[in-house]
């Protein structure tokens, strides 16, 4: 019972010196900002209630420091719908090339109607988007 106690113990303790590793690649959030949504991608414009439908959104980072974080989703009203994107920007040595990255929300409607979708374009710049539930 002793031996089989010594072994659960070293068994426990050397999994937690192999997770405790660290990746050299890590790199810490340094700041959260918002960034403007350049174009926006809905697959369909008409759709039925209760269905799932993802709508993309592409947005330019300066950076390979920075990446898309997420999305500030606001009900304006019962059929409206503002959609601000959010970036990270990391610590650490990284490519000064700027990239597209692509995002996406799942969009799945609980009654029917004309849905207006604003997507944040810089400034007081809006995309518009209407999807019709059916």
């Amino acid at each position: 019972m002793k031996n089989l106690l010594k072994f659960g113990f070293s068994v426990l303790f050397s999994g937690l010196v192999f997770v405790s590793c660290e990746d050299d690649d890590y790199q810490t959030i340094q700041s959260i900002a918002r960034i403007r949504i350049d174009s926006v991608k809905v697959m369909k414009d008409t759709m039925d209630v209760y269905t799932i439908q993802s709508i993309k959104t592409y947005s330019t980072y300066p950076s390979q420091c920075e990446g898309f974080y997420g999305y500030d989703y606001i009900h304006d009203s019962s059929l409206g719908r503002s959609v601000t994107a959010y970036k990270y920007t990391a610590e650490g040595p990284c490519a000064q090339s700027a990239h597209v990255g692509a995002s996406q929300i799942n969009f799945s409607p609980r009654q029917t109607g004309t849905y207006i979708f604003k997507f944040w374009n810089g400034d007081s710049s809006w995309i518009t988007k209407t999807i019709v539930v059916e």
